[in-house]
């Protein structure tokens, strides 16, 4: 597969990132879809955390139990629909069905008696938790099936940018109006965001036979067929594929430990519940506006300098580096800048990078066995920390305990990480050699 051209196109912009003729009008469609996902996300995301802690800290474990099982139940009608429907109708579908979900919780806010919040509350952060992986995992999947291998790692950290704009936007929506707008009315923000990312991802879509010669299969209105239990299926029986989803469960692990220790450092520090939620807030905003600079300036440089491999192996580096510190001082101040960093990187570089890992799989793990590793294995590793920190806790063990635990896993995730990209780069290499010339 190759791209529209070889020349940069003659522009400020175009050098920055790398982007080529005949690129742009997509690299604008998908600014703008994954800007207004990350937005809705991102005004709903205080909201859940400090539904989180006023429902307790010590259930927390159980609503994540809760948020797996949901994402086993739902991982099976999208399985069908990617099988029946094209990808352009099976995104909005998925989509509107997540909008329609928010205006009734949005609905029961404004209705219900204030005794009702705590179970609304508890609800709405399983459901949260569930939403946020099902629609980014979407939207990385539609730019998968739309970009090269070879544009993804030119273009995939920039196009990421836009999602750190909208989480931008959303968090210091949220950050400025907590506490003089009501929560239901910050809701219906996050539906008309989510229709607009339908709009975008629709525009982008009429572009990809533009970026690069794709397979008739892959165009928006093909449907991708095989097995709505392909994504596990596939998953199991691919080497490759259960590495992606090692190299998630021990980040969702290791960020679950991070997760635990900031929602107890709201609890204690902030009285009110307006004040938590603009707390959560402002660190989401801390981590995106230094996620952002990342994305702009270095993301497709250190993966041009460094590779697949030792680019997703740049955050467990941090991470083992990380715990270590904090199993010596576990302060208050080490663990938001530890978490505010980690969070960052993630962002900024291993995610997009990630991404990048699914351009040499066939078209049906890009939607069905990723949408699984993005969701259930991602949550499964959400499960694992929740209840590994809640034993470490009840053992009478304290922070340090919790961070000698996670410096194995996370010289275990750097393993996993160079296996990965030495794979990728194989499967690509591969790839090129099959093409046509």
């Amino acid at each position: 597969m190759t791209g529209t051209g070889s020349a940069p196109a003659p522009n400020a912009l175009a050098r920055l990132v790398g982007m080529r003729a005949g690129e742009g009008p997509a690299l604008a469609w998908s600014w703008a879809y994954i800007f207004s996902i990350l937005a809705a996300y991102y005004v709903l995301r205080p909201i859940r955390d400090q539904m989180g802690v006023a429902g307790g800290i010590e259930n927390l474990p159980w609503l994540f139990t809760a948020t797996l099982l949901g994402m086993l139940a739902l991982n099976l009608p999208f399985g069908w629909l990617v099988k029946t429907l094209p990808r352009a109708r099976f995104v909005p579908l998925t989509y509107r069905f997540f909008a329609l979900n928010i205006l009734l919780f949005s609905l029961a806010l404004y209705l219900a008696p204030p005794e009702a919040d705590l179970w609304i509350g508890r609800v709405f952060f399983v459901w949260l938790s569930i939403f946020n992986l099902f629609v980014v995992s979407i939207f990385w999947a539609t730019i998968v099936d739309v970009f090269s291998t070879e544009q993804g790692k030119r273009l995939f950290g920039f196009i990421a940018a836009g999602a750190t704009l909208g989480a931008i936007a959303g968090s210091a929506t949220t950050a400025l109006l907590a506490r003089s707008v009501p929560t239901w009315a910050l809701l219906v923000c996050a539906v008309v965001l989510l229709e607009a990312a339908v709009f975008s991802m629709r525009g982008l879509a009429r572009l990809s036979r533009q970026l690069h010669q794709v397979p008739q299969a892959s165009a928006a209105g093909a449907t991708i067929g095989g097995s709505a239990l392909a994504g596990l299926t596939r998953t199991l029986a691919s080497p490759y594929l259960l590495n992606i989803g090692l190299f998630l469960l021990l980040f969702s692990v290791t960020a679950t430990f991070l997760y635990f220790e900031q929602a107890g450092i709201a609890k204690r520090s902030f009285p009110d519940r307006g004040a938590q939620t603009a707390f959560f807030a402002q660190v989401d905003l801390l981590v995106n506006v230094l996620t952002l600079g990342v994305q702009l300036l270095l993301t497709g440089r250190i993966v041009a300098r460094l590779g697949v491999g030792r680019t997703l192996a740049l955050l467990p580096a941090a991470s083992v580096l990380g715990f270590a510190a904090l199993a010596l001082a576990p302060t208050i101040t080490a663990i938001v800048a530890f978490q505010v960093f980690r969070r960052a990187g993630n962002f900024a570089v291993a995610r997009p990078i990630r991404e990048v890992l699914f351009t040499v799989v066939p078209r049906e793990d890009r939607y069905k066995a990723k949408s699984f590793i993005d969701t259930v294995v991602y949550r499964l590793g959400d499960q694992v920390g929740a209840w590994s920190y809640t034993g470490i806790a009840a053992l009478g063990f304290g922070a340090e305990a919790v961070a000698l635990t996670a410096v194995p896993l996370s010289l275990a995730w750097l393993v996993n990480s160079l296996w990965l990209g030495r794979a990728q780069e194989a499967a690509a290499a591969s790839e090129r050699a099959d093409a046509p010339r």
